[in-house]
């Protein structure tokens, strides 16, 4: 048996993914994954998704420079969702999150709204070209 097979792939050929910056426990991002994108993945020791927006293949960083090194890939106890401990790299501090913040779980639900509780640490424009 493929161990990809073992993987729970939703109706569309997907799997969550959560990336952990191994070094902090940080909970950096949110993302998918299909079968070619855990093969990659696993063979880079690089994180590479599946962008729904674009149909294709997201080697994380591509474009930003923000790469993700994959230390450790574990799946939970359903097998229906994947954790990725990455080290975050292309700026320090690392970014991870397309709005120039170290996680994409900037925004915290406190006094009946959402407030952004971390920085920008790099403006978005400079980060991306398109």
């Amino acid at each position: 048996m493929d161990w990809l097979d073992e993987v729970k792939w939703d109706a569309q050929g997907l799997v969550p993914v959560i990336a952990q910056e191994a070094s902090t426990g940080d909970v950096l991002m949110f993302a998918w994954m299909d079968r070619a994108a855990l093969r990659k993945t696993a063979e880079l020791g690089r994180a590479v998704y599946f962008s729904r927006s674009r149909g294709k293949l997201w080697f994380k960083g591509e474009e930003s420079g923000h790469v993700q090194q994959v230390h450790e890939i574990r799946m939970d106890c359903d097998n229906d969702v994947l954790l990725l401990k990455v080290t975050q790299q292309g700026h320090e501090p690392s970014i991870a999150c397309h709005t120039g913040r170290h996680s994409c779980f900037f925004q915290l639900y406190r006094d009946g709204a959402w407030q952004s509780v971390e920085p920008v640490l790099k403006d978005p424009s400079t980060i991306y070209t398109s």
